[in-house]
């Protein structure tokens, strides 16, 4: 039988150790309970936005009303009144509160939605321009429409007359860029614009990216000059071009036209694969 000595403090150590650690286990859990109790996690939710689509049918609704209040005769209030009846019900005066002299007449040539605000959920407040004559010639209506999801479109309060969008001297950031110094891009974008523009189809294929279709425009043009070309993105050129109206024989007008077109570096050479985002694959 062997015999071995220990000193006194390392037998003490070793029977409160287990005592000790199981303390702080207890200590620990005591305090991470306080913690949530005083302040708990809150979890971080993550909010995608919501982008709201127009409301075709109450702006619809906003341009048919502006055009029927703005036209009028005075000699005939009834189809007047019959026009407006079906926007109005009993909720506003007769006529929306216009009332029309003895005489005289208004029609309205265009309308046009041209501002929307929405100051709370399902009220729409709609800018429409409108064109009118004889005298008053374009003015800016303001028309409130209530419209709850699947309920009816309702007008929301009367008409008001107000002035146009607010409006500031043109800022061309899309000509920011730096400017292109690669000879081979100039080429191929100068070749394809002018073939775009003349139009030229078969031929601005050849410059295209396999798949590609770019849909020409109407309006024949010819182009004159390209006045310049920058980076508007890694893959985005920015062109301004001088073209003419080449539809007839005589000299027509003369244009100034910036288009974004889109090039892809395809076997070492430059090849368009949209202009003015105008492009579809054949695959789709």
């Amino acid at each position: 039988m062997t015999i071995q000595t220990r000193p006194l403090w390392k037998l003490r150590l070793g029977q409160r150790l287990p005592r000790w650690l199981l303390g702080a286990v207890a200590a620990a859990g005591l305090l991470a309970s306080a913690r949530y109790a005083i302040a708990p996690p809150h979890p971080t939710i993550a909010v995608q936005a919501q982008r709201s689509t127009p409301d075709l049918a109450a702006e619809g609704f906003a341009s048919l009303f502006a055009r029927e209040y703005l036209s009028w005769d005075g000699g005939d209030l009834e189809v007047r009144r019959r026009l407006l009846e079906p926007f109005l019900g009993e909720g506003l005066a007769l006529e929306a509160g216009m009332q029309l002299p003895a005489g005289g007449s208004q029609r309205v040539l265009w309308d046009e939605v041209v501002q929307e605000r929405e100051p709370r959920p399902a009220l729409h407040v709609y800018t429409v321009a409108a064109e009118t004559e004889p005298g008053g010639g374009l003015v800016y209506l303001a028309v409130s429409v209530l419209h709850r999801h699947g309920g009816p479109l309702r007008l929301a309060s009367y008409p008001a007359f107000v002035g146009a969008p607010a409006t500031g001297a043109a800022r061309p950031v899309a000509l920011e860029g730096s400017e292109i110094e690669d000879r081979g891009l100039e080429t191929v974008v100068s070749r394809a614009l002018r073939n775009y523009l003349a139009p030229a189809p078969s031929e601005l294929a050849a410059d295209l990216v396999p798949g590609a279709v770019i849909a020409t425009p109407h309006l024949r043009l010819s182009l004159e000059r390209v006045e310049s070309l920058v980076w508007a993105s890694a893959d985005v050129v920015v062109a301004v071009v001088e073209a003419r109206n080449a539809h007839t024989s005589q000299e027509g007008p003369r244009y100034t036209l910036a288009y974004e077109v889109e090039v892809q570096r395809v076997s070492g050479r430059w090849e368009v694969a949209a202009i003015e985002a105008s492009a579809a694959s054949e695959d789709r």
